[in-house]
């Protein structure tokens, strides 16, 4: 699991209180698309604890919850056809 705060001070205290707990809990710096000042990316706490305990102190320190869904699997290529379709009598 994995809360997002854009406050450093509220991901410090997070991780803080989950080590307590005796959860491992981890902060980085989390890259949003097309964001181009450093100071402006969010922090994220990557968590094994519960998604309740991390529930709880995300609501406490204003974050969000972020469960990491898997992507979603490839799909197979399209049968695209090979040529432009003609519209019109070339004899014409």
């Amino acid at each position: 699991m994995r809360g997002v705060f854009f406050d450093e001070g509220d991901a410090r205290a997070v991780v803080a209180a989950l080590e307590r707990a005796g959860w491992s809990a981890e902060l980085t710096r989390e890259r949003l698309a097309g964001e181009d000042d450093d100071e402006d990316h969010p922090w994220a706490v990557l968590s094994d604890a519960p998604e309740v305990v991390l529930d709880v102190l995300v609501d406490r320190h204003d974050g969000w919850l972020d469960d990491e869904a898997p992507p979603e699997a490839a799909r197979p290529p399209l049968d695209l056809p090979r040529a432009p379709r003609r519209t019109h009598d070339e004899r014409d």
